[in-house]
């Protein structure tokens, strides 16, 4: 007989998660998005099951608030088939997502559960916290190396780096989607993670199957809550692509992660303010709208073992790049990449304002010949931007002014280069080299 001793540490783990008690509450009323629930005495962030007789599952739903001694949740899920006096369970836990290998090439929605038609997600998968903070600011590495968009106008002109946040700000309409589509495609990532945050249902299969392509959805997770989803779910759906892309990044691999779009984001977390009884403030925005960007923009960056370079595209109301949440993001992003009306309309693509656009990064990772090239293209454009109206009414005399004779000879090349073919891409080092030749 063997009498070596027993091992209880396991058992002793699980017996102090066990839930002994079960405590329950009861759905006392419906206003809007929120469920007001009694009984109940669960913190905010922790999820709750609401019991449906009759339904298949329970509706899953999410503490947000308190009012009057009751607990406010919002759904992430319909709220169809509740009613007064449903039974509320706290599972004891926040949101989680399950993460793995098995996710790329496949397509999830807000909730990070699989919406294709291939299947649920095999393999073996461990859980990320979906609201985890940004990483300590002493632990993120420097920016170093180059990340190679496979886009001319932003290698040569507005170079990212390996772990930078960039901003492609824009009006409706003006090509967000496609540049996304260009550098998911071309992009020197080892992963991409796309969050289509707030889309049109008609365009999530567009992007995925004309933008994106087989050739990027094999390299890509591609996370999808559309505009008709509860703003919790919405919410969620960033949230989860950022889970995802630490994961990646925690196992060595650098991640490109794209999110269409962060207006979205703050319209549904301006619903949800809202509904909790929260004042509006700038421009109908809620405080908790601008405390929140923050932990959604600065989760992406440099770790020990991974990088995440992030690209967030930031839809402008009215064309007006001055309104509150493009303000917002652009103060806290490392850079801005600016989509003219005015190019789209020319036919000028991508419409890159490169005049108004910066990265902030670009002077630590590039030689000083790139800065002085790309200082002398910018010199030229706008020295020509200037003088565009009496060139084109005919009134500038050539030899007037030796600058805008330079800007007119070199207008042609400079705008053959800033254009690109959807299907065209060159990697880093050719766009400069390509560059150089045209300034010299």
């Amino acid at each position: 007989m063997d009498n070596a001793p027993i091992n209880l540490s396991h058992w002793h783990s699980r017996l102090k998660k066990a839930r002994l008690i079960k405590v329950t509450g009861q759905v006392s009323r419906v206003i809007g998005l929120t469920v007001e629930v009694l009984g109940v005495n669960a913190p905010i962030g922790e999820v709750c099951e609401i019991i449906v007789p009759g339904g298949a599952e329970p509706v899953l739903a999410e503490v947000v608030g308190f009012r009057d001694g009751s607990t406010l949740l919002m759904p992430l899920g319909e709220l169809r088939g509740i009613y007064q006096g449903c039974e509320v369970i706290p599972v004891g836990k926040s949101f989680n997502v399950k993460v793995g290998e098995q996710l790329l090439g496949r397509v999830l929605n807000g909730l990070g559960e699989p919406m294709d038609d291939k299947g649920p997600l095999n393999g073996d998968s461990i859980e990320y916290p979906v609201n985890s903070r940004p990483p300590n600011p002493l632990m993120r590495r420097r920016i170093t190396e180059v990340l190679s968009t496979g886009v001319r106008a932003v290698d040569a002109l507005l170079t990212c780096g390996q772990g930078q946040r960039m901003g492609i700000f824009s009006g409706s309409g003006v090509g967000k989607s496609t540049l996304m589509g260009m550098i998911s495609r071309y992009s020197s990532a080892d992963v991409n993670v796309i969050g289509l945050i707030g889309e049109r249902g008609r365009e999530v299969l567009d992007f995925i199957e004309t933008d994106l392509g087989p050739e990027g959805l094999s390299r890509s997770v591609v996370v999808v809550a559309t505009s008709e989803q509860p703003a919790l779910v919405r919410l969620k759906g960033a949230f989860v692509s950022c889970a995802i892309a630490e994961y990646f990044r925690d196992q060595g691999k650098d991640v490109l992660l794209m999110m269409d779009s962060v207006t979205r984001f703050a319209m549904a977390q301006r619903e949800i303010g809202l509904a909790i009884g929260e004042p509006p403030a700038t421009k109908g925005y809620t405080p908790s709208v601008f405390a929140l960007l923050p932990r959604l923009l600065e989760r992406p960056g440099m770790s020990h073992t991974g990088s995440i370079t992030a690209f967030f595209t930031v839809l402008v109301d009215g064309d007006d790049f001055n309104e509150p949440v493009s303000d917002a993001v652009r103060g806290i992003l490392d850079g801005h990449i600016i989509l003219s009306r005015d190019l789209a309309a020319a036919n000028h693509y991508p419409a890159v304002d490169i005049l108004n656009s910066v990265s902030r990064l670009m002077p630590d990772i590039t030689t000083e010949e790139h800065r002085a090239l790309a200082g002398r293209l910018r010199s030229l454009l706008a020295i020509y931007r200037q003088a565009e109206d009496l060139i084109n009414i005919g009134a500038y005399v050539q030899g007037s002014n030796p600058r805008i004779d330079e800007a007119i000879a070199a207008y042609q090349s400079i705008t053959g280069f800033l254009r690109q073919d959807i299907n065209e891409h060159n990697q880093f080092d050719q766009a400069v080299k390509m560059l150089k030749t045209i300034i010299d």
